[in-house]
């Protein structure tokens, strides 16, 4: 019956260390997203900085197709690129809060990776630990 506990108390606390993970994941593909687009972006500034502001231009706003002037849409566009700037910082500092926590919970539960090995193992091969082992 304890054996069963323990089983399922380490299953519970690898349960929460991989749905840490997966969140520590979204928010770098997030990070992968809003890069890419300030990418774009910025070269589309850069290609509608040396045309004249009176010329047409074609912006996909919501899923439709609007006709504006190069005067209209550039600034419109430096704007969405400083907010994903400040985005993108934001982002950063979550998944570093993120990596903290996640590393501060497998510390604290004893979770190891598949062929970790820690200096006490090495030196004390103890059968006793109850470490939960995740597999990469």
């Amino acid at each position: 019956m304890a054996d069963a506990k323990a089983k399922a108390a380490s299953q519970e606390k690898f349960i929460i260390f991989h749905q840490m993970r997966q969140e520590q994941r979204e928010i770098a593909l997030k990070i992968a997203e809003i890069e890419s687009d300030k990418t774009e972006h910025k070269l589309v500034v850069d290609s509608l900085k040396e045309l004249d502001p009176k010329r047409k231009c074609f912006r996909m706003v919501g899923g439709v197709l609007v006709e504006r002037t190069v005067g209209e849409v550039l600034p419109a566009l430096n704007s969405n690129v400083v907010n994903m700037g400040e985005t993108l910082e934001k982002l950063q500092v979550q998944l570093k809060e993120k990596g903290k926590a996640l590393t501060e919970y497998r510390e604290k539960n004893g979770i190891r990776f598949h062929g970790d090995k820690s200096e006490q193992e090495d030196k004390n091969a103890d059968k006793s630990s109850h470490g939960i082992l995740v597999g990469q």
